[in-house]
């Protein structure tokens, strides 16, 4: 006896309001879901607004900030190279003394902060106007260091376009007076992924600049830079 086939099951589908009224608050519903959305990249593009310079115009000051962008085959990605080529001529062009390279180190195969101070010896920065953080998980994390464990207040910060804005946003929340330098890139597949990455992370960015979190290792406080300085003079 053939067995008969069992029925699947009809996928409903989902049934807008019918009145003019359940209509207009399914609109207002979504327009302030939007607006909610739109929330955190508005706040950041308000508090930078001035706050962006190009190598050319860069303002004077003692540090300069480099954001770790990943390595390949333990050597500065593309992206990252870029960011430290700007810190490299401003440095050159007497406009920064030291820089400050932060990214991750959280493993012991995985070492950004190193292998930024290799690229930037290689390219005619001196190694005692290098100073490393090694516990830069995130541009928060980056920023708060630089300011409770370095002793930064002032500071010209370097990354991409994209990743900018949220780098001065975070610093300025975490107390470093901050412009931020935005390097070219080309846009390529990282670069797009970048941009997208940065709408979902401005929401993060406007929390952390809220409820001002401790970073995921703080430690004690640093000289490095102060003695960096010193020696500059």
């Amino acid at each position: 006896m053939r067995r008969p086939t069992p029925r699947r099951p009809k996928l409903r589908r989902p049934r807008l309001p019918r009145t003019r009224a359940g209509r207009r608050r399914l609109v207002q519903v979504v327009m302030a879901g939007c607006v909610l959305a739109l929330l955190p990249a508005t706040w950041m593009y308000v508090v930078t607004g001035d706050r962006l310079r190009t190598t050319a115009d860069a303002p004077r000051t003692d540090v300069a900030v480099v954001f770790g962008a990943g390595l390949w085959d333990g050597e500065p990605s593309p992206y990252l190279a870029h960011r430290l080529d700007a810190a490299a001529t401003l440095y050159r062009e007497g406009r920064i003394k030291v820089v400050l390279v932060t990214g991750d180190n959280s493993r012991e195969d995985y070492d950004e902060p190193d292998a930024m101070r290799a690229y930037l010896t290689k390219h005619g920065v001196p190694d005692g106007r290098i100073v490393s953080d090694y516990a830069g998980f995130d541009t928060w994390d980056s920023c708060v260091r630089a300011k409770k464990i370095f002793g930064v207040d002032r500071a010209v910060l370097i990354s991409q376009g994209f990743h900018i804005r949220r780098a001065v946003a975070l610093c300025r929340a975490a107390g470093v007076e901050s412009y931020g330098v935005g390097v070219d890139a080309k846009h390529d597949v990282t670069w797009y992924y970048g941009g997208t990455r940065e709408v979902f992370a401005a929401g993060k960015a406007a929390l952390d600049a809220l409820f001002e979190p401790d970073p995921r290792f703080l430690g004690p406080k640093e000289t490095g830079v102060t003695r960096a300085l010193a020696a500059s003079r």
